[in-house]
């Protein structure tokens, strides 16, 4: 299958390429570099050494003995769209290609709006070249759970029964997005289910929960394959950030009581569910909904977990509480649905102390990068507006 991949310089995107490759599809992405600018804007850098794209590309060919065509490029631009669907003609589209921070779009004005435009603009960008130049490919549209926000009933797969003055519904489940970035998200989701409804397209939308790892078996031992590990405030995610606060010997830092829950899986089970979304595409002019994630986890849990794992690798690291910089609920009631990716062959990792130490490893190689940029590990960016670094709660 022709699958291009928007995004595919990313943390999901390589490791997207690499597992599809291996699969025998035919691969394309494209990419303008953007997420390498965010994280250096942030004053730090990915945790894994990251080859330039021209180099990757050379890899790729070498290890899989076939092109992963490429287009470096702003999706925003519809030229560029254009040209990518009428030369490749994908038969899948897996959407990768937005600013992925809630973080990064809570800056300021500036960041708000360009979070916005470029997450919404791109993705109907995306939309009308379906239409126009492959009215038969699926879309596959990378979500995320953050756009349910933390309701206090169970959260289903996009869309709920409901009852109301005596008449009854299949209607979308509300969304309680926490950030600019999530209601990006949101406006996105809402393209693309009326785009199917217009347009006859069909899409998966894949409301992600938080990936952690630094590896898939794709990769193997050649480093120029690894993926990027981001560790700082913005774009540096839970699990992530606290393994490299562990293997500097810094304290692990939970937000505020650190009682926040939320669904959490390893990067090869993403790999996993994408493609299985990829090859069992739905109907014509059908939207659905997966909810991806292995497990809900407590914060502090995970952090335990990573102390624990850590301790058996001879680091000793403390669990620290810090001021919370978002407005969040912070102990709440968590339960998601999560059967559609089980019905399509999902088989979830359940030994996450085991991914966590196949990460803590493979960060210990990389410790001196993460030294070299440790200011970023600690947020300073707050929902409020005030930009000051958070304190510790001992």
């Amino acid at each position: 299958m022709r699958v291009f991949i928007p995004g595919v310089d990313g943390y999901l995107g390589w490791s997207l390429a690499l597992y599809l490759a291996a699969r025998g599809h035919e691969v394309a992405g494209a990419d303008a570099g953007f997420r390498r600018r965010w994280v250096e804007e942030m004053g730090s850098d990915s945790a894994t050494p990251i080859l330039p794209i021209e180099e990757r590309l050379l890899v790729f060919k070498e290890t899989f003995d076939g092109e992963l065509r490429f287009w470096d490029g702003d999706l925003c631009d519809w030229d560029l769209v254009e040209e990518i669907f009428t030369e490749f003609r994908p038969e899948a589209v897996v959407h990768l290609g937005e600013c992925p921070s809630a973080p990064y779009s809570m800056i300021d004005r500036e960041h708000t709006t360009f979070v916005q435009r470029n997450n919404v603009m791109n993705t109907l960008n995306i939309i009308f070249a379906m239409r126009d130049f492959a009215p038969d490919a699926q879309l596959v549209k990378l979500g995320t759970m953050g756009e349910y926000g933390t309701p206090n009933i169970d959260i289903p797969e996009g869309f709920f029964e409901v009852e109301y003055r005596g008449r009854k519904d299949r209607l979308p489940f509300p969304r309680q997005a926490g950030s600019w970035y999530h209601w990006s998200k949101v406006h996105g989701s809402n393209n693309i289910m009326f785009a199917c409804k217009l347009y006859g397209l069909r899409a998966t939308d894949v409301m992600q929960g938080v990936v952690f790892g630094t590896r898939i078996d794709e990769m193997g031992d050649d480093e120029r394959l690894l993926t990027r590990l981001d560790f700082d405030e913005a774009f540096g995610t839970a699990i992530n950030r606290f393994s490299c606060q562990a293997v500097i010997g810094d304290p692990l830092t939970p937000f505020g009581k650190g009682h926040q829950r939320r669904g959490f899986l390893p990067l090869r089970d993403s790999m996993q569910c994408l493609t299985l979304a990829v090859d069992n595409p739905p109907e014509a002019s059908e939207y659905r909904v997966f909810n991806q994630f292995e497990e809900t986890y407590d914060v502090t849990e995970l952090a335990r977990k990573v102390q624990k794992v850590s301790g058996d690798l001879g680091m000793d690291v403390e669990v620290i509480n810090v001021e919370n910089p978002r407005l969040e609920l912070e102990e709440h009631y968590y339960t998601p649905d999560h059967q559609n990716l089980l019905d399509l062959g999902y088989q979830p990792t359940h030994d996450v102390e085991a991914e966590m130490k196949v990460m803590l490893e493979d960060l210990l190689r990389y410790k001196d990068r993460i030294e070299a940029h440790k200011d970023a590990l600690l947020p300073q960016m707050r929902w409020d507006g005030r930009h000051e670094k958070v304190h510790y709660l001992k």
